[in-house]
This record gives structure tokens, C-alpha cells and sequence, in this order.
């Protein structure tokens, strides 16, 4: 590696699962690109909901993945945006110095990071990186939430927790595509919402779903996974779409008996429940830093915290005071 890039650098660290008091901050060894992969000096790190499920190991099915004793990735951050210092052996098309965005299996709560060329897309000029990193995950499961589904001009849509990273993305895109949206969130969300393009925006807390009209959605967006499915059943209009982003569930399997529950509703019904299991696509990616970059679509940042009190950014996300993304930034 170049002689400018540290041998060490801030990091907080997680060797148990636990809530953010179990995330430590350090001084680690700068990593060291492998075949494939480049170094990124991190400019932005945006937190999701993966990172305080993956932090807490909840639901237990999560460990199957993350690690059974304790997190495999010892460092929290999956959306992650900045620029390349070093490339590995056998990388192509990427250069020191280009700007990157990725969603990483984690790595993102440090100064550097090494990533998968391939699972990464260019910044355009014009986009900095604090946008860029709020898109991968919220952005890319929202578009998943949408892109299957009649989201046409005209076409009504509910999104249910419309006011965290998710949400606040979904609102968005489908205001971008034509949608009515009628979005029910938290009262701290309520003027954001609006602004993002929802036509009707109540108070969740105050609001229940037994008092809207059934049959009047052609698409509702689940984001709170604790409406039961045959009232969200109830609402949808016959050939409309519920689609299940964040389903609930209980501490051990989380939403699987949700998910086996829409399947089985959906079944010889007219009224299709769609468990959502979104994935990385970094072409999306692309797609949606376009999107940002031509004024279409315009992420809401809550807050930026320094890299030196992130563990007060994952406590601001875990205790659901966050309206759409929270980013760490570099410095103290």
C-alpha cells in the first residue's frame, strides 16, 4: 500500500452481540486489499436496520449467517461511500481515486474498508458522498418493494412506516412513478413524509388501520410487520398487491411464519401478499445515483455524526428516533 494510507486506523468493533453498548471503538490494522478487491478511504457511512439486527443477533435466525457465538464481521456499517486509495491483484475498470458506493457485508463504522470491486458503482460527479451512501440498501429494498407491483401513474399506494430509511425512499420513488400516497408514520416524520410527495400523510399512532375504507389500495407497502395480514388483506383492492418489506415475527425465526402466512393467504386469492426478500444489485445502485443526480428523486438525511461518537449514531437508530437515514462521517 501507498506510504500516505496509516497502518492503523478508528474502528468500532462488536466481538459479543449486545444493544450499541457493546460496540467499542479501537485502533485496527488499516486492511490490505485482497485478489479483486480495492481499499476505500470512507467519505460516508449510512446506518440501516441490518446493521442493529445484525449488532443484536435478533432474530436468532439472523445467526445463521452473522455468526452463532458473535458477529463474523466484527465491525458494523453496510452502506458504505468514498474514495479508492489501493487496488489488489487481478481488479479491472477501477482506478485510485475513483469514488465508490457499495452495500458491504459490513466494515462501514471505520476510516478505510476493503470492498469487492465488482460490488461496487461509480459516483457520478455532482452526487456527493453522504447521498451516495444513504442509496444501496434502503434505496435498492425500496425499489424492490416497488418494482414488481402497479406502481403507474394514477395507481393508489399505503405505506405503512413510511418515516425511516425504507420508508422515506418508498414514499419517494413511488411519488416519482405517479402513485396517490397515503403513508401512515411516526408524528416526528409527518412534515418529512409530506415533503418527500405522500398526498395524505396520519399520525400511525393515532391512526388505525380498522378505520380506512376496505378495498381502496392497489398496492400497500408494509413496513412495520405488525398489522395482521388479513386486515392488510382487507384493505387491498382484488388484483392489488400487498408487499411485505419488514415483517415482524418473533426473537427466534423473525418473519419466516409471517412469510409462510402471506404465501399461504395469497393462495387462489385475488389479493396477492408478496414477502419481499431483497437482495444486492449494484446495477440498482446505479439506477437510483442517476436518479439523484438528475434532481428525480432526493434522499432525506436526518443527521450526521462524527466517526468518533458513532456508537451514539447506531443508539439514535436502535431507539427509532431516526426520520429516513443517519450517516457517520469522518472526524471527532
Amino acid at each position: 500500500m501507498s506510504n500516505s494510507i496509516p497502518k492503523t486506523m478508528t474502528a468500532w468493533r462488536q466481538n459479543a452481540y449486545g444493544g450499541p453498548e457493546s460496540l467499542t471503538r479501537a485502533e485496527v490494522p488499516v486492511p490490505q486489499p485482497g485478489e479483486g478487491e480495492v481499499l476505500i478511504k470512507i467519505g460516508a457511512t449510512s446506518l440501516n436496520g441490518a446493521d442493529i439486527r445484525i449488532m443484536r443477533g435478533d432474530p436468532k435466525l439472523v445467526r445463521l449467517g452473522s455468526g452463532m457465538r458473535g458477529p463474523k464481521e466484527k465491525i458494523r456499517g453496510k452502506d458504505v461511500a468514498g474514495t479508492i486509495v489501493a487496488v489488489g491483484p487481478r481488479v479491472f475498470g477501477r482506478s485510485v481515486g475513483d469514488r465508490v458506493v457499495g452495500e458491504l457485508p459490513g466494515g462501514g463504522l471505520a476510516e478505510f474498508v476493503v470492498a469487492y470491486s465488482s460490488k461496487l458503482s461509480t459516483i457520478p460527479s455532482g452526487v456527493d458522498d453522504k447521498i451516495a451512501a444513504t442509496l444501496p440498501l434502503a434505496g435498492g429494498t425500496a425499489w424492490q418493494a416497488l418494482e414488481s407491483v402497479n406502481t403507474d401513474r394514477g395507481a393508489s399506494v399505503l405505506i405503512i412506516g413510511a418515516g425511516g430509511g425504507v420508508g422515506t425512499f418508498t414514499v419517494n420513488l413511488a411519488t416519482w412513478a405517479g402513485a396517490h400516497v397515503h403513508a401512515l408514520c411516526s408524528p416526528r416524520a409527518i412534515e418529512t413524509v409530506a415533503a418527500l410527495g405522500a398526498e395524505r400523510v396520519d399520525d400511525r399512532t393515532a391512526t388505525s388501520t380498522e378505520s380506512l375504507a376496505s378495498d381502496d389500495y392497489d398496492v400497500i407497502v408494509d413496513l412495520g410487520g405488525v398489522v395482521p395480514l388479513r386486515e392488510l388483506r382487507r384493505l387491498v383492492r382484488d388484483g392489488g398487491d400487498v408487499v411485505e418489506v419488514a415483517m415482524g415475527g418473533n426473537s427466534v425465526v423473525g418473519p419466516l411464519g409471517r412469510a409462510i402466512g402471506s404465501q399461504a393467504m395469497s393462495t387462489w386469492s385475488k389479493k396477492h401478499l408478496r414477502p419481499l426478500l431483497a437482495t444486492k444489485r449494484p446495477g440498482l445502485t446505479k439506477t437510483l445515483l442517476d436518479l439523484v443526480a438528475s434532481g428525480e428523486i432526493t434522499p432525506h438525511i436526518d443527521r450526521e455524526v462524527p466517526l468518533d461518537s458513532a456508537d451514539q449514531a447506531i443508539k439514535a437508530l436502535d431507539d427509532g428516533e431516526v426520520v429516513g437515514k443517519i450517516l457517520v462521517v469522518p472526524g471527532s
